[in-house]
Formats: structure tokens, C-alpha cells, sequence
């Protein structure tokens, strides 16, 4: 495959792709794939996303997610465990594994759980799911609330040199809070989750990472009090890292007024003055990872009262362009940064090789037209999922073109 006439670097250049790997950036004569006007960049990987397969394909499967995946721009997607059964055995993460190199679109790595069936009572067998191809372990969707349990799982990743992803909500305090506590949940008249259901777990990982001097990554962070904890704890050097998603930095909670359970997400959106918290935790390199936490559900799950719909947010297809439009077109942060946080950090955390746009590397490269604006339309998503509150959003930077392992899977639109 020749890619012609793309932007790598500020510079026009062209890429020869021979079977998986990029063989040649340069000027190559010969015809091929007129990429001008786009620019070339490494593909992105998402730690955190929901295939909802196995037991849970009306919401979402391995081979709808990751035509999603690709539309969005990612080669590699680390799938949570919380589906029906939980992947908390060898057997389980096997089948994820098997199943996705047949339908699979992109790359796709099970997340084991944390937990047997996610209880928080007794550690699963993670030496022999990391064998069999787990990349990290959480039991996301719902904390680990025994200390101990956490403490023993932590010492566990340690000694096999796994990443446990971190789930923070201290149930007590969220109790059955439905969005944001603040004025909104006021007016609305709807229950509301203080910030501190959020930080008290925060805090506690923290302590415990830095007791055992191991590591410990913080999923989907939303408030103030979470960025600064972290910020503090890298300050002392305690290994903790941290991703947050697109919702949190580009809207708040204002956007569930008229109850709107498109809106309705676990953590809450936030208030303005976390969203401002985020974004300047994202500029000074306090918060690692942009992933999405994409959450899709069926119609069913969303189109009824916002106390009994279904949290979560179908992102794979927008997180690229809300990204850009929030903080790299408002000046926030520089496009190299972005691309930080979406594709290089995250392949650092769970130790995935890189896949910088160099010759020799393996082929997982990502075009972009940074000058294409559009409107959301979630009926046009690959996913099943169409559960977004960004739809009719006009946003700037659009995916084209998507090339997973040497070969084009997703082109202006289709999938291949």
C-alpha cells in the first residue's frame, strides 16, 4: 500500500506500507492512495472501552465496537471485563481473544477482572489470564471497596508486573445519587453524587500504591479533588497515572437539564469548575490518557426516566474530534500532545509497542483532516450504541482513514 501526499511533521510525504509494517517515508515514486490534505498519525489506542461481549450483544459485540473503534481512529482497544460472565478466568479472556481475531476490526485486548464475578471478595487467577493474553485488571463498573482485597491485588499486579485500573466510587457516599451533586440535581429534583464519592477512593489508592511502591492507574477521573490528589502524589513520586474522557473536559452537568439520560454517566459530568480542573490537569501532564469509557446501550436503556436509565456514553466515533475541538482548536494543548495522550501513553501504560508513524514499525497509522468541521449524527454510528449527548454537536477534526496492522479498515465512511 502507498500513501501519497500526506502531512507527517509539518512536511508532504509519502509512505510505503509493505505487509504490516511501514517500509519507506519519502518521496516514492508510483501510484497510490491520494492522502492530501490529511494528516498522518499514529494510530489511537483506548485503555477503556465496553464490548459487552459475551451476554450483553443488544448493547454492543467485539465485531460492532471495533468497526466503531476504527471509524474513531484506534487500532487497539482494551476491553473491561464487566460483561455476562465477567472475564475473571483464563478461559474467559481466551475466548475474548479467539473471538476477535475472527470479527474484530482492530486489535483488541481483554482487561481481566480484578475480582471473581467483580464482588470484591476473592482475587482472581490473574498469572495465568495475563498468560493467556489479559493486558491490565479492574473490576470497573464497580469498586474493589475492601481495602485489603485492594491492597492484596495490588501486591498480586506487582509481583507479575500487571497494571490494575482502578474503579473509584466510595458507594456509601454515592449511595443512590442519579447525576451531579449541584444545582442542576436541584432543580431537577434528582439525587445527586458528591465529588467526594470520587476523591475518598482516589486518596486511598493512592496511599495504598504508594505503601507498596507499585502502581496503580485511576480510571475515568472527573473532579478537581481527584486532579489534584494525583497531581500531589506524582509530585512525591508515588507511581499513579490517570486517564479522564472526553465528557468530562467538553461539558457539564448542565447538559442532563430536561432530563436528559443521554447525560446520564457514571462518574456524573461535573461542574464547570471541574471541567476547567480537568482541562488544566490535561495542559501540565497530570492526567495521562484520554480515553472514552465507551459505554453503548440499547434504546431501551436510555429512552426512559433518567432514575432508572442506564449510565454511560457511546464514544468511540467522536472522542477524537470533541479532543481536538475542546483543546487543541482552543489553543489548550498542541496536536503532539493530543496525540500523547491518545495513542503513545496509553500503549506505554499497558505496554503495548509503539506504533509511531517510523519505518520499521508496524503499520497502525490513523489520517486525519484537521480542517474538516461536521455535525455529530449518532445514526450514522457503526456502533449499536447510539447513546451520545453530543449529537447535532458541530466539532472540527475528522478521522478518514484508518490503518490497522498494514491493512485499511476503515476509509472516508466504510468499513473494509
Amino acid at each position: 500500500m502507498l500513501l501519497k501526499n500526506l502531512t507527517l511533521n509539518d512536511k508532504i510525504t509519502d509512505i510505503l506500507i509493505e505487509g504490516d509494517k511501514i517500509a519507506k517515508i519519502g518521496k516514492i515514486d508510483g501510484e497510490g492512495i491520494d492522502c492530501k490534505g490529511l494528516t498522518c498519525l499514529p494510530a489511537f489506542c483506548d485503555m477503556h472501552v465496553h464490548l459487552r461481549e459475551p451476554g450483553q450483544t443488544a448493547k454492543e459485540d467485539i465485531e460492532s465496537g471495533t468497526r466503531a473503534a476504527v471509524r474513531g481512529g484506534y487500532s487497539d482497544v482494551c476491553c473491561m471485563p464487566n460483561t455476562t460472565p465477567v472475564i475473571d478466568s483464563e478461559y474467559m479472556v481466551e475466548y475474548v481473544k479467539l473471538k476477535s481475531e475472527k470479527v474484530a476490526s482492530c486489535s483488541v485486548h481483554p482487561i481481566g477482572a480484578i475480582t471473581v464475578g467483580s464482588k470484591g471478595e476473592f482475587l482472581t487467577e490473574m498469572r495465568k489470564m495475563t498468560d493467556k493474553g489479559a493486558i491490565a485488571f479492574s473490576d470497573d463498573g464497580r469498586p474493589v471497596e475492601n481495602a485489603n482485597v485492594m491492597k492484596l491485588a495490588l501486591e498480586y499486579a506487582k509481583d507479575i508486573d500487571t497494571l490494575l485500573i482502578s474503579h473509584c466510587e466510595e458507594k456509601s457516599l454515592a449511595k443512590d445519587g442519579v447525576m451531579n451533586e449541584g444545582l442542576v440535581a436541584t432543580e431537577l429534583g434528582l439525587k445527586g453524587i458528591s465529588s467526594a464519592s470520587e476523591e475518598v477512593m482516589v486518596a486511598r489508592e493512592i496511599i495504598l500504591a504508594e505503601s507498596l511502591n507499585t502502581r496503580v492507574h485511576i480510571a475515568h477521573i472527573s473532579t478537581k479533588g481527584s486532579v489534584q490528589l494525583i497531581r500531589e502524589a506524582k509530585a512525591r513520586g508515588v507511581k499513579v497515572s490517570c486517564e479522564t474522557c472526553p465528557h468530562y473536559f467538553s461539558t457539564t452537568d448542565e447538559l442532563a437539564d430536561g432530563y436528559n439520560t443521554f447525560a446520564k454517566v457514571n462518574p456524573p459530568l461535573r461542574s464547570e469548575e471541574d471541567r476547567k480542573a480537568i482541562i488544566e490537569g490535561i495542559k501540565d501532564g497530570t492526567i495521562d490518557v484520554i480515553a472514552t469509557d465507551h459505554a453503548p446501550h440499547t434504546k431501551k436503556d436510555k429512552e426512559c426516566t433518567f432514575d432508572e436509565a442506564a449510565n454511560g456514553i457511546s464514544g468511540l466515533e467522536t472522542a477524537f474530534s470533541l479532543s481536538y475541538t475542546s483543546l487543541v482548536k482552543s489553543g489548550v494543548i498542541t496536536l503532539d500532545r493530543l496525540v500523547e495522550l491518545m495513542s503513545v501513553r496509553p500503549r506505554e501504560l499497558v505496554k503495548l509497542p509503539s506504533n509511531e508513524v517510523e519505518e520499521g514499525n508496524k503499520a497502525n497509522i490513523t489520517l486525519v483532516d484537521l480542517n474538516a468541521t461536521y455535525k455529530i449524527d449518532r445514526n450514522t454510528f457503526f456502533s449499536k450504541g447510539k447513546n451520545t449527548p453530543f449529537d447535532k454537536w458541530e466539532v472540527q477534526g475528522k478521522v478518514v482513514k484508518t490503518i490497522v496492522n498494514g491493512k485499511l479498515k476503515y476509509d472516508d465512511g466504510e468499513i473494509k
